[in-house]
């Protein structure tokens, strides 16, 4: 504290994409506990990092079987959360989502700073090949 670790913030993020994306979407729990270890509001902890990126992995591509079916008209409808529609549409929880690992990637390039890490990644890197227009 008051900095969370890279290793929390990757169960974290893996909190999220399994909250969302396998128990909403799918009625699944890839990892059991895996929130009370990094979710939000929870204590302080510093998890092994390899736990937290194979549990990301493992979560994510299970989340992947349900991202894969969106089509452009479900993005507007929402998920069922304990029986009612949940406060936000499937669109906005994309959305919500991707932010968060925006926020926290951030945060896991300060942390490395601070360490002094060397030949951090670049913000975004080339874009030429990947330009629009």
């Amino acid at each position: 504290m008051p900095m969370n670790c890279v290793s929390w913030i990757v169960g974290h993020l893996a909190v999220r994409e399994q909250y969302y994306w396998a128990i909403m979407a799918q009625g699944r729990v890839i990892i059991p506990g895996l929130y009370e270890i990094a979710g939000y509001d929870r204590p302080a902890s510093t998890p092994p990092l390899a736990d937290m990126w194979a549990a990301w992995g493992e979560i994510t591509a299970a989340a992947d079987e349900y991202l894969e079916t969106l089509t452009a008209d479900m993005l507007i409808t929402t998920l069922l959360w304990e029986g009612k529609p949940y406060r936000e549409n499937i669109g906005t929880m994309l959305q919500r989502n991707i932010y968060h690992y925006w926020y926290h990637t951030g945060e896991a390039a300060a942390i490395r700073q601070l360490l002094g890490h060397a030949d951090l990644p670049e913000f975004v890197g080339d874009m030429s090949a990947a330009a629009y227009g």
